[in-house]
């Protein structure tokens, strides 16, 4: 919910509504809607005044303008869809996203601190939200029922790490009886986590609880084609290495070997993953843990 890359980006500046785009993958992925409009919802413009833009960001800024209410929206578009599940914000505020560094520097924006290749290299002294998130407590009560949560995988600081910094999310999960999985990321990202082994994310992760929360990890075991290692090599990225942790470490093949389309007309498409778990490996492991 800190997102401001991209179409989402230019939707909170130009329409002052929360940030579409992660909740809408989420909603895709569980409706049970044909094909075509899942694929509709996923549909980017290619030129004109909204070239770059998705068609379901665009519909849920409406719902939101509609109903008054991100939520309400959210549940909305959740009906049209058709969805098997429940998609939850995980604050209802307009936050953004703040890096500062050991060197003094700030980074405003997820996008800012995406784009940003010195992050490793400098330090990081602090990361938070501003203004100061109040968690969604429908989303904490969730959390407080659940059996199983599954943390990741995900852009570490960018995507993962915002959950984590709403005040009485980490608080919650801390106080949890679900099993926690953490799904560790395939590749790491240049400047953000060049060094980082599978150790380092859990002990990161970790970091945020009132005590080590997970419990498992699933890593993956093969490798990619040559060829996407080498367009990854190219660009400061490589695969992760496997570090030792104290909670046990499902070791399986979780990789896709589809490599993925994007349209041109996605304004952050070359910051956009090549490399890719396969969701169908993937929910087989969490299901055999499960």
């Amino acid at each position: 919910m800190a997102d401001d890359g991209g179409s989402t980006g230019r939707l909170r500046d130009e329409l002052g509504v929360l940030p579409p785009g992660d909740v809408r993958q989420c909603l895709v992925a569980l409706s049970k809607q044909t094909k075509a409009l899942r694929d509709l919802f996923n549909y980017r413009f290619e030129s004109g005044q909204l070239k770059g833009h998705s068609m379901g960001n665009i519909f849920l800024s409406a719902a939101e303008k509609m109903e008054g209410d991100f939520s309400e929206g959210l549940k909305t578009v959740g009906k049209i869809l058709n969805i098997k599940g429940l998609v939850l914000p995980v604050t209802e505020d307009d936050v953004n996203l703040i890096m500062k560094l050991k060197n003094g520097e700030v980074l405003k924006g997820q996008n800012e601190i995406n784009h940003n290749f010195e992050i490793q290299k400098t330090g990081i002294e602090k990361i938070y939200l501003e203004p100061k998130a109040s968690p969604n407590q429908e989303a904490i009560a969730k959390i407080k029922e659940a059996d199983i949560i599954i943390i990741g995988p995900g852009n570490h600081y960018c995507s993962v790490i915002p959950n984590l910094i709403v005040e009485g999310i980490p608080e919650a999960i801390s106080k949890s009886k679900a099993q926690v999985i953490y799904i560790s990321n395939l590749v790491n990202k240049n400047g953000h986590t060049d060094d980082f082994s599978l150790s380092d994310y859990v002990e990161s992760i970790n970091s945020f609880f009132l005590k080590p929360r997970v419990d498992k990890v699933l890593f993956n075991t093969t490798e990619p084609s040559e060829k996407l290692k080498e367009k990854y090599k190219s660009q400061g990225e490589n695969l992760i290495k496997f570090g030792e942790v104290d909670c046990e470490v499902i070791k399986a093949d979780i990789l896709s070997r589809i490599e993925p389309k994007y349209s041109k007309s996605d304004s952050i498409s070359e910051m956009r993953s090549f490399i890719r778990h396969d969701s169908d490996k993937l929910a087989k492991e969490i299901l055999k843990i499960i």
